[in-house]
């Protein structure tokens, strides 16, 4: 699929504020489902910008603005390919223990997340026994759903999987942080991901749509062979389903914190935050590369 991608974000402040330093994870990743073809940023007011990859491989973008100013605009355009990804390996359990597995998961299996007792997170425990990691991490994108209500307004950026244990709702950045802490537990090596999902209905749904950032995750399964290396495989907990072409990867990481799309400080009063997405579905026959 062929996609446009218009992000804004616009802070009004409250009196002019200075030192206003800030940091973006707001392109497209490049995978071997996704290449991002354009990519424009704008700011204003006017300022320089500074570009490095951080230590997950997501590009960041930084720049400061030392002057006073009563408002902030970024305005982020891109383009994109995405592709279906190839089908799923689905090894047993053991080849969760192989040198190749274990050196490829790296810190995806170490616990990063702020986890409640473990007694609260016992009605989970019969999944791993499915008879592989992808079953077992398939049953819990069912059971995810299944146990909380999806409910904005309720949790926030710094709600942990305890209040979602307890007020048996949240959004998907909570049911994300939830499965990883259960993942990581079994020995499945697990990583957050951010970017958007376009979710118009059906093939004749609309070509352009406002969405939210979106949060997945990604696990990683040994190759179907032993000399196959592990891959990584998307998920989505919160819509039941593997990631597809319809999924926009940013970035990824161990948890929320480690993506998000903006990050900063500046020397002033309170501010007020405008933020809109819109997806727009182009004709691969009008935008192919030259």
């Amino acid at each position: 699929m062929h996609f446009s991608i218009h992000y804004t974000t616009e802070y009004q402040y409250s009196a002019p504020v200075s030192d206003n330093l800030n940091a973006l994870r707001v392109r497209p990743a490049t995978t071997a489902n996704q290449r991002c073809d354009e990519f424009h940023v704008r700011i204003d007011p006017e300022t320089r910008l500074g570009r490095h990859a951080d230590y997950f491989g997501t590009e960041v973008i930084e720049f400061g603005i030392s002057k006073p100013h009563s408002a902030l605009t970024i305005d982020v355009r891109a383009r994109v390919v995405t592709s279906d990804p190839a089908q799923a390996p689905d090894p047993g359990w053991e080849e969760l223990r192989s040198p190749a597995y274990l050196e490829a998961a790296g810190e995806y299996l170490l616990s990063s997340i702020d986890e409640p007792p473990a007694r609260k997170l016992d009605e989970f425990n019969h999944l791993h026994e499915a008879p592989s990691p992808l079953s077992s991490a398939l049953a819990l994108c069912e059971m995810i759903p299944d146990r909380f209500a999806y409910r904005r307004g309720i949790t926030y950026v710094g709600s942990t999987v305890a209040d979602l244990l307890d007020i048996g709702a949240g959004v998907c950045q909570d049911f994300v942080h939830l499965a990883l802490i259960l993942l990581r537990r079994g020995g499945i090596a697990s990583r957050y991901v951010s970017g958007y999902l376009f979710a118009a209905s059906g093939e004749d749904g609309d070509d352009s749509i406002e969405v939210d950032t979106h949060a997945w995750l990604e696990i990683l399964l040994p190759g179907n062979s032993r000399r196959g290396e592990p891959v990584w495989v998307g998920l989505d907990p919160t819509n039941r389903v593997a990631a597809t072409e319809r999924y926009v990867k940013i970035g990824h990481g161990r948890h929320y914190d480690d993506v998000p799309p903006i990050k900063g400080v500046y020397r002033g009063g309170p501010s007020e935050l405008t933020a809109h997405v819109v997806m727009t579905r182009l004709d691969p026959a009008t935008t192919a590369r030259a």
